[in-house]
């Protein structure tokens, strides 16, 4: 080979190199840049549009090791969630990415996202993920697999996730995420910062690149481990670092930037069906309620959400083996009794929201204390229901669920449909005749029933103020002291309803009439927690100026008659201030003695 040959070459490959070492700048340069703006990574290489507050909350979740974002509806938290961890995936390699939620179905969609919008949406995004069965989603396992080793994956928010490692945990709708398994088990899925090739170098020997947590969910109660976990955030973020970021998009926002259509917003704050604290939780973004507490206090309410399954009509129950089952109205225990409450409401209206009939039933199962455990396991609200029609439906279910008394408001509207009951009752649709009740409380009402003999089962609520007052104080350490269980929540029922035999057979309509019994529980608690109360003349007045108190009305007069028939079959005997005085626990009075020390008082 001549000299000359040989230069040539040589000066060939001289270029060859240079051009890949000037390539490989560029791309170093072009990592680093988008890097340090995520956000232009999506809109410049991906070409996916992102609205300014997109921009912004992309940047801030990139930035934060902490990010906690409340939004409404049409927010785009799930799209912006998809769009964070594939982006994260491409510019760090080798990253690992755990997606957890309260439910399943909800940590789903983030991958969903990626494979039904992103993928289709952006000629990058086919490119660096390659082959679309690189994400898969079936029932046991969701995960997202990409060709530089990066993956996101699905975990079920619970103790058998332990053993997963994760570089970046991303919570969706952390709110239904329960508080404890978040601290034993997915905060320890940070444990291992990733690791890139470059750590080994000595220059990077005391580099660590720190984890990332992102909490992502819509507004909920004040007195919730979410609002403190998010107020937390919001307090460092008032530090230098800017590792914290705290984020409240309400549904203004969303109609601005044209996700969510004004005439939507309008449509749902104009439903008859409107709920002003979700409206504030899951539209405005806002925690609701007083976080010093309010008479009933939310996390007392919650821990009362205790029963798995509710008592069900025989109609409904009937429909599903795993309804027969668990569901049926059951015989009763030795010393049970039950109860039918209702609170009554005549007229349908569309301009005030307090005009709702309010039914619970009441399971009293006797303690070894000698007081009762309150189970309300059925509950049913209506609108615009005739007096006849209110007292047929009482007397269907007296019998049904084998109740031992009716606990209802023989006041003003309610007296119709007491008059009813102390007169025999033709069903039309079985031509059953429902025999003539009394009443057991009241000489007035027991004097309306005509028929000798007839069962003492109606206790008329008739009294005022000082009735009112020991209702509410007797609910209140009700909840407190454990002596009243609720439905559990419709977001916990979901998993064991999914288990019983035969829900998947279920049509949607009949789904949701099991579904309705925990989400009028989780409407009873919104009454509850939103109640307002004035105490003076040593009684306390409960009320509500901007939304009805129907349904906590027929729990607490329950609750008032299950103490009432306590005082009458499972104590010697006793009134109402023996009543009251039953309920608090009195500690004895410690007084300091002449010479400095302290005699117990024994009280007679």
């Amino acid at each position: 080979m001549s000299s000359a040959t040989a230069t040539t070459q040589r000066d060939a490959a001289v270029r060859v190199f240079e051009s890949e070492l000037d390539e490989r700048a560029a791309i170093e340069r072009a990592v680093a840049y988008y890097r340090s703006n995520i956000h232009r990574f999506v809109t410049e290489y991906l070409k996916i549009p992102l609205d300014l507050s997109q921009k912004i909350n992309l940047f801030m979740m990139d930035m934060a090791n902490n990010f906690c974002w409340i939004a409404s509806r049409g927010a785009g938290k799930t799209f912006l969630a998809a769009l964070f961890c594939f982006s994260r995936c491409v510019l760090y390699p080798g990253t690992k990415i755990c997606v957890v939620s309260g439910k399943r179905e909800q940590a789903q969609f983030v991958l969903e996202k990626i494979k039904t919008e992103l993928y289709p949406m952006s000629e990058a995004v086919r490119r660096e993920l390659g082959d679309i069965k690189n994400v898969k989603i079936t029932t046991n396992k969701a995960i997202c697999v990409f060709p530089n080793s990066s993956y996101i994956k699905v975990v079920t928010a619970a103790d058998s996730a332990r053993g997963n490692r994760a570089n970046i945990l991303v919570v969706d709708e952390f709110r239904l995420v329960d508080k404890d398994t978040l601290d034993t088990v997915l905060k320890y899925f940070l444990v291992v910062p990733r690791m890139p090739g470059y750590t080994g170098k000595p220059e990077y020997k005391n580099y660590t690149e720190m984890n990332k947590q992102i909490f992502i969910s819509s507004g909920w109660y004040a007195e919730h481990w979410s609002y403190k976990k998010f107020m937390a955030t919001f307090v460092n973020m008032l530090g230098k670092d800017m590792q914290h970021i705290a984020i409240g998009s309400p549904y203004q926002l969303a109609i601005k930037e044209g996700r969510l259509k004004r005439e939507q917003a309008e449509d749902m704050a104009l439903s008859d069906d409107f709920n002003e604290i979700k409206w504030l939780m899951e539209m405005d973004a806002l925690f609701w309620g007083n976080e010093t507490g309010t008479f009933f206090e939310y996390n007392v309410l919650a821990g009362a959400r205790s029963i798995k399954f509710p008592m069900l009509p025989g109609k409904v129950s009937v429909r599903f083996a795993g309804g027969e089952r668990y569901m049926r109205i059951p015989n009763k225990k030795p010393g049970e009794k039950r109860l039918i409450s209702l609170d009554i409401a005549l007229m349908s209206s569309k301009k005030h929201n307090n005009d709702a009939s309010s039914l619970f039933i009441n399971q009293l199962v006797p303690t070894s204390d000698g007081r009762y455990l309150n189970n309300f396991v059925y509950s049913e609200s209506f609108e615009g229901a005739h007096t006849a029609d209110q007292a047929l439906l009482v007397r269907r279910y007296y019998q049904e669920y084998d109740c031992d008394y009716i606990v209802i408001d023989a006041r003003g509207v309610g007296a119709g449909v007491v008059d009813l009951l102390v007169r025999d009752i033709v069903d039309p649709e079985t031509e059953e005749v429902y025999s003539a009740l009394s009443c057991c409380n009241n000489d007035e009402w027991a004097a309306r029933c005509a028929t000798p003999g007839a069962s003492k089962a109606i206790f008329a609520v008739t009294a005022g103020a000082q009735f009112n007052s020991e209702c509410a104080v007797m609910l209140r350490e009700g909840f407190r002291t454990g002596r009243v269980r609720l439905l559990a929540s419709e977001y916990d029922c979901e998993k064991s309803l999914s288990e019983l035999n035969g829900w998947n057979t279920l049509t949607e309509s009949d789904r949701l009439k099991v579904r309705m019994q925990y989400i009028n529980t989780t409407l009873l608690i919104n009454e509850l927690i939103s109640l307002e109360h004035d105490e003076s003349g040593g009684r306390v007045q409960i009320f509500n100026r901007r939304a009805r108190k129907d349904r906590y009305s027929s729990v607490s007069s329950s609750y008032y008659a299950g103490r009432w028939l306590e005082t009458k079959l499972l104590k010697p005997k006793g009134d109402v201030a023996s009543m009251m005085n039953s309920i608090f626990t009195y500690k004895a009075p410690v007084l300091r003695n002449e010479g400095g020390g302290f005699n117990s008082w024994k009280g007679r």
